[in-house]
């Protein structure tokens, strides 16, 4: 590599935290201008700590960053943004209530009237310049809030280039789009790659990782496995340097027998979200349902759990009526919702993780006074059940890596007995071994005699999984269709209605 083509090096990074295994080790790597380099590895690699310390948030113990011509034992967030890294993160980090060009602008702002006052119109026409230039089609003048997840993630990218960035860290940035945004944001990506970009590119959906990447560095246990030209190896390379298994058997499930009627959901309704959905679930059933974002899966659980306020519609189990009329009283009725956001939704997040998944038990609670250790005991073991990397029971839930974040929300569930669980994107941003011990819970749901919904972006995990797969699109369920000998090409169409 010519020493003028590399825009960030990387030598000899290590992180600890207390005791525990250090989150990096020693790790090394160098980033050329135009580069996508792809970082991979399980929940806990380290993927997220190397994250924060190129972006200034977190400082190694050893070793350093080379950037703009020094080596250095550190960076702040600010000097970061100043050598031109910028760092785009799962969760959307934009206010809502300012317009797009507020947000671009936001902290550099266009001034009026000697600076006193926004010159509004200036930054809108500056914005448009900057949407024009990457082939974004979204209003300068619309209010975030209004925007769709594809759009937010493609203004976080514009708002990183208005800042004069040359490296771009992007972390799962499509996690929650579906199968039209991500086809989207992975071409803005290639046009970002020839405009001399660098981006530092996260993700556990490694066909992204072979559409975009030049190289593929590969964690685990927070030590480099190695670095490899996305050439030199395919995917069953990766997941075996990832996890130490062949990817032919990641998604293998084994099928249960699958038995009477269970559950019946009659005419679900929510205008303009939701249209007169109905289905049947048998005992030991999984039951994918999959659309394109915005088709109404995410509201028509909510609608079963109770989270919405449905205008007609009804859920029975077992012959009886069982229409919840909020979530307590959808869990007094024997059904469970793993929320697809779990941050807004299902954790306390600077709790504890035995506190977060005793939460919703009454049994530990003998009026004031807490049963803690009736918690402990039973949250540990779950923490051994479901294999959650925890320091102790009184770890922060926001602490602990993604994949364990949602292994401590499914366990919340586990500590008694319900008829129907969904499951509403169970892996999103989960790493390939956490996805094999959901899956497995999930199956052994279904073993037990239970009603499972799966809701799922991911077409491999929806034809892996589902016994039989239900489309949603525009608020209505238009098929449902037995999982034998579909692919991944009928769902395309299917999803977006050829």
């Amino acid at each position: 590599m010519k020493a003028q083509d590399r825009v960030l090096g990387v030598e000899g990074i290590t992180k600890s935290y207390g005791a525990q295994r250090p989150a990096l080790s020693g790790v090394s790597f160098e980033l050329r201008s135009g580069e996508a380099l792809c970082v991979v590895g399980e929940n806990g690699a380290g993927k997220s700590t190397l994250i924060k310390i190129l972006s200034g948030a977190v400082e190694p113990d050893l070793g350093s960053v080379i950037l703009g011509g020094r080596s250095r034992p550190s960076l702040k967030p600010r000097e970061a943004m100043a050598l031109g890294i910028a760092t785009i993160y799962q969760d959307v980090e934009l206010i809502e209530s300012l317009t797009v060009a507020d947000n671009i602008f936001l902290g550099a702002e266009r001034g009026a009237l000697a600076g006193l006052v926004v010159d509004s119109p200036a930054q809108e026409e500056a914005a448009r310049g900057y949407l024009e230039l990457l082939h974004i089609d979204i209003e300068a003048s619309a209010l975030v809030e209004s925007l769709s997840a594809a759009q937010k993630q493609n203004l976080q990218i514009v708002k990183a280039l208005h800042q004069d960035a040359r490296i771009l860290i992007m972390d799962e940035p499509t996690s929650s789009l579906g199968y039209e945004e991500k086809r989207s944001l992975m071409a803005l990506v290639k046009d970002l790659k020839t405009r001399g970009i660098a981006i530092i590119y996260i993700s556990h959906y490694l066909e992204e990782v072979f559409e975009i990447g030049d190289t593929i560095l590969i964690l685990k246990d927070g030590e480099r496995v190695g670095i490899w030209p996305r050439a030199e190896v395919d995917v069953d390379f990766v997941i075996r340097s990832m996890v130490g298994r062949d990817a032919s058997l990641f998604f293998a499930r084994e099928k249960v027998v699958i038995g009477e009627v269970a559950v019946e959901v009659r005419g679900m309704r929510w205008s303009g979200v939701v249209e007169d959905v109905g289905f049947e679930l048998r005992r030991g059933e999984i039951f994918g349902i999959g659309g394109l974002v915005g088709s109404g899966r995410s509201e028509l659980a909510g609608l079963i759990y109770g989270m919405f306020r449905r205008e007609a519609g009804e859920l029975r189990i077992d012959g009886r009526s069982a229409t919840p009329r909020d979530p307590a009283d959808a869990i007094r009725k024997g059904v469970r919702l793993i929320t697809e956001d779990r941050k807004k939704y299902a954790m306390f997040g600077i709790r504890g993780v035995a506190e977060n998944v005793a939460v919703a038990h009454n049994e530990f609670s003998g009026g004031p006074v807490l049963d803690l250790r009736g918690e402990a005991r039973l949250t540990a073991g779950l923490i051994e059940k479901l294999h959650i990397a925890v320091s102790s029971q009184a770890q922060a839930i926001d602490s602990l890596s993604g994949g364990n974040q949602q292994k401590a929300v499914i366990a919340r569930w586990m500590l008694e007995d319900a008829e129907l669980y969904i499951f509403d994107e169970p892996t999103k941003g989960v790493d390939v071994g956490a996805k094999q011990e959901i899956y497995r819970l999930m199956v052994d749901l279904a073993r037990r005699g239970k009603c499972v919904i799966m809701i799922s972006s991911d077409m491999p995990e929806l034809l892996s999984m589902s016994d039989r797969i239900a489309v949603m699109r525009a608020g209505r369920m238009v098929r449902i269709v037995d999982n034998k000998g579909i692919d991944e090409q009928y769902l395309i169409k299917e999803f977006i209605g050829m």
